[in-house]
């Protein structure tokens, strides 16, 4: 398995406290002989239905030595589980966990804004420090 992203524990706490119950950690695909691990899988019941919303978030904290380079990585590994969990559970929601100082700072760059543009990626916006979401990309 994996080691985890640095802001793991706090996109975490963060869902919990947005009101998600997280039912893995972390969410395993599993294709043949092969595994992928989605950092997180979570739940919200949603009055009056009998199944809630559920969704996968893969946590990136952008802190290598280029965060174009970092980019790259987490859009290829969105892509690959993205596909993948549209055909082992279709109704679950995939985000990418974005720090909200990348998303602001860096991610509306000319370089990165034309993929943004083409690829809709979904995103879950987060603040690492105060563990909690800002913004919801949908």
């Amino acid at each position: 398995m994996p080691a985890r992203d640095t802001d793991h524990e706090a996109v975490k706490r963060a869902l919990v406290d947005d009101g998600w119950t997280i039912t893995h950690d972390p969410y395993v695909i599993e294709a043949g002989e092969d595994k992928v691990y989605v950092d997180l899988g979570a739940e919200r019941p949603i009055a009056a239905e009998k199944d809630g919303e559920r969704i996968a978030v893969e946590i990136k904290s952008f802190r290598g030595r280029s965060v174009l380079r970092d980019f790259e990585q987490a859009v290829g590994q969105y892509l690959l589980y993205l596909s993948l969990i549209r055909r082992v559970e279709p109704e679950r929601v995939l985000f990418l966990g974005v720090p909200e100082e990348i998303y602001e700072n860096q991610l509306h760059a000319a370089i990165v804004r034309p993929l943004l543009d083409d690829v809709h990626i979904r995103m879950a916006v987060f603040d690492p420090q105060r563990a909690r979401i800002v913004r919801w990309i949908r």
